[in-house]
């Protein structure tokens, strides 16, 4: 099937190979690129600062990801218009790490991730996406964006806590007891954050709203600290180390260097020691972060084929996150994957190939070097609020809300489910669980679907009539373990008293081990009360099935038939 090709094929750069060397790429193409690059570059400039402080670690390691991670992503991957760095997603996974391992037991992690998904690429698992409901991804992602912009609120209120507890009804408690010490001057400064955000976008400029929204922020922040109010920057939360044993205040202005992951700070900024038993515990961790990379990037490239007309390798795609996420720790990248909000601006703002995602990556190490002095002037009730801000925007709250006023009650559950582990527990046990309750519901609603109904006074399916003693069953739906017991069950209390019956098939397309089970029960029980079976209009699969088993007819007890016409006159000949 050529129009699922996307879904099989693997080949690192397929991307860029297929918008730059397949299609002719010119001045006036890569023009459009670099004014998209350039846009997006400086979205992401303040939300990877804010998403590195909200995993735990300082604000450089974000801007670090957003450009290796990056530049290497979409050098590499399947997607032509996603833009990759630290998104949202993540923060509920690497905050619990950044605090237990420290930022060497994070990046560590995040290469373990990278060569899981280029494991999940190499076996092409990228097509399985497709099977995950969307209930399930709606249930997370609002579970995620709970948990986000319940980390923010200490910030955002200038709350006097220090470290949060790992679970959630503990964070609320500390948030709650620590409420009456609220600082006015942190929340005027978020609120000034949040007016920008929200009214920005009525003035139609090309300009994003994070960056007036986070300007603002800043400038109230300077004007109420020279009134003498404190009030937490990126300056006077985080420093570095210089060459020479001195330190500096909020981000190195430094471009990334090599430096191998366990060498980094551990936990409390003590050595880091790598073993077995590390790499053991990390590996649960590593796993949730490949896995929600996974989703999160091939949905970005769903969305995008959608908004584009373009196709996205998933494969390719997966290898190109896989890649990006071995190199990126290397230099102090945390762990990066396609960021949907980044990855649209990316192509409204006229993006033609991974070369934008590219130009975003230098425009970031440019802020990095360039305005460093100037960026740890951000206050972080600023940062709280734009966080605050990108949680709301990936609950995706309308369709939520849309999806419990209209979805089944299946799904409902489905949901419910989903959300309400991902806040209280794990992300990757909230999937887990959603994906097989949501299979659990299906195959019960597939079940009930299968019937069996006597169509024996039916002249328009029965043209003639039947012997005494005889009936036609027909039976409609899969007959798979779900369901194959209760309906043979059912045919096995009807041929009591009977001479035989003509079942026909015709409405089964799929017979599975436990189908065949069910079947041969039937077939003891009509020899147990001398009951004939003639099996008509069986269909491929099912057909497959019973030859596989080796049914063959049984002189006396079980015939097949190709149509139900010529059963019926097997049956009126021999009676």
């Amino acid at each position: 099937m050529p129009h699922r090709a996307h879904l099989f094929s693997l080949r690192i750069g397929h991307a860029l190979r297929e918008s730059c060397m397949k299609e002719p790429y010119g001045r006036r193409r890569f023009a459009r690129d670099l004014l998209a690059g350039i846009t997006v570059g400086i979205i992401a400039i303040p939300l990877a600062m804010a998403l590195a402080i909200a995993s735990g670690v300082a604000p450089q390691f974000g801007l670090y990801s957003a450009i290796i991670g990056g530049f290497v992503i979409a050098l590499c991957g399947g997607s032509r218009f996603s833009v990759s760095g630290p998104t949202a997603a993540f923060v509920v996974i690497l905050y619990p790490i950044a605090q237990r391992y420290g930022l060497a037991g994070l990046l560590l992690a995040s290469v373990m991730a990278g060569v899981l998904l280029v494991t999940l690429a190499s076996l092409r698992l990228g097509r399985f996406i497709e099977y995950i409901p969307e209930s399930v991804t709606l249930g997370f992602t609002a579970g995620i964006a709970a948990v986000i912009a319940t980390l923010q609120v200490k910030d955002l209120l200038g709350l006097p806590v220090v470290t949060m507890p790992e679970h959630f009804i503990e964070k609320i408690e500390v948030l709650a007891r620590a409420l009456p010490e609220l600082a006015w001057p942190s929340l005027a400064v978020a609120a000034i954050t949040f007016t920008v955000l929200l009214l920005w976008p009525r003035l139609k400029t090309p300009v994003p709203p994070h960056l007036p929204a986070v300007v603002a922020g800043a400038l109230a922040a300077l004007w109420l600290n020279g009134a003498g109010m404190h009030i937490d920057t990126i300056g006077s939360r985080f420093s570095y180390l210089l060459a020479d044993g001195s330190s500096g205040s909020g981000i190195p202005p430094f471009l990334p260097t090599f430096e191998w992951p366990w060498l980094q700070p551990g936990p409390a900024g003590q050595a880091f020691t790598v073993s077995w038993q590390l790499v053991r515990d990390l590996l649960p961790a590593a796993f949730a972060i490949a896995m929600l990379g996974a989703i999160e990037s091939l949905l970005c490239a769903v969305v995008l084929d959608g908004m584009s007309g373009k196709r996205h390798s998933a494969n390719s795609e997966l290898l190109g996150q896989g890649i990006g996420n071995i190199v990126a720790p290397f230099f102090g990248g945390i762990t990066a994957t396609a960021a949907i909000a980044r990855s649209a601006a990316n192509f409204k703002a006229g993006a033609q190939s991974p070369v934008a995602a590219m130009i975003h990556a230098l425009v970031v190490l440019l802020g990095l070097v360039v305005l460093a002095p100037l960026l740890s002037y951000l206050p972080m009730a600023a940062m709280a609020a734009l966080l605050v801000m990108v949680a709301w925007n990936m609950s995706e709250a309308p369709k939520a809300v849309h999806l419990l006023k209209t979805a089944p009650r299946g799904d409902l559950w489905v949901f419910l489910t989903c959300f309400s582990l991902t806040v209280m527990f794990d992300m990757v046990i909230a999937i887990t669980t959603g994906i097989l309750l949501a299979a659990v519901l299906f195959m019960k609603e597939v079940a009930e679907m299968t019937r069996v109904h006597d169509i024996s006074d039916n002249r328009r399916l029965v043209a003639m009539e039947l012997p005494p003693g005889w009936c036609v069953f027909k039976i409609s739906g899969p007959l798979f373990f779900a369901a194959a017991d209760r309906i043979f069950g059912e045919l096995a209390g009807l041929i009591h008293n009977k001479k035989g019956i003509v079942l026909n098939m015709e409405g089964v397309s799929i017979m599975d081990a436990g189908g065949l089970s069910a079947f041969t029960k039937l077939i003891a029980k009509c020899q147990q009360d001398n009951c004939r079976i003639v099996v008509a209009d069986l269909q491929f699969q099912p057909l497959r099935t019973l030859a596989r088993a080796a049914v063959k007819p049984i002189d006396g007890l079980l015939s097949f038939s190709p149509t139900l016409a010529e059963a019926v006159e097997e049956v009126s000949r021999s009676s």
